[in-house]
């Protein structure tokens, strides 16, 4: 039997970061859905339901605090994990994004590709072995 991946929305408005991660998880075996803003992310959200969110705060049209509060209105999505991809290391921002149930934030400078696999993998309660 065929393991189902798992689906991950990535909300990212800098397509080659956005593509490098989207690869690398593609490789590990998720099914990746990407949003340039957080707008089209609400949107891919409530029509793809992905099992984990990696979303970055600084972002055109909806920023990620905003998208990830109208998203927490959502019955279905309160327990959706949200892990922050950002260069915002501290503030209201963060506060705001903690207080809807970010789960987890990874700055952007500090963190390699495997970094952002094993913390999906975690937040998914998923074991890789190998």
């Amino acid at each position: 039997m065929k393991e189902i991946s798992k689906k991950i929305l990535i909300a990212e408005d800098d397509s080659m970061l956005s593509n490098i991660v989207t690869e690398k998880l593609v490789k590990e075996g998720f099914a990746v859905i990407q949003a340039k803003d957080g707008k089209e992310a609400l949107r891919l959200a409530r029509t793809q339901n992905p099992d984990l969110i990696l979303l970055d705060i600084l972002m055109p049209v909806m920023d990620g605090v905003t998208m990830l509060k109208k998203l927490r209105e959502e019955n279905k999505f309160v327990a959706t994990p949200v892990i922050l991809l950002t260069n915002v290391t501290y503030g209201p921002q963060i506060d705001e994004a903690i207080k809807h149930g970010v789960q987890d934030f990874m700055i952007k400078t500090n963190w390699k590709l495997d970094d952002v696999v094993q913390k999906i993998r975690q937040k998914l309660a998923m074991n890789h072995f190998g």
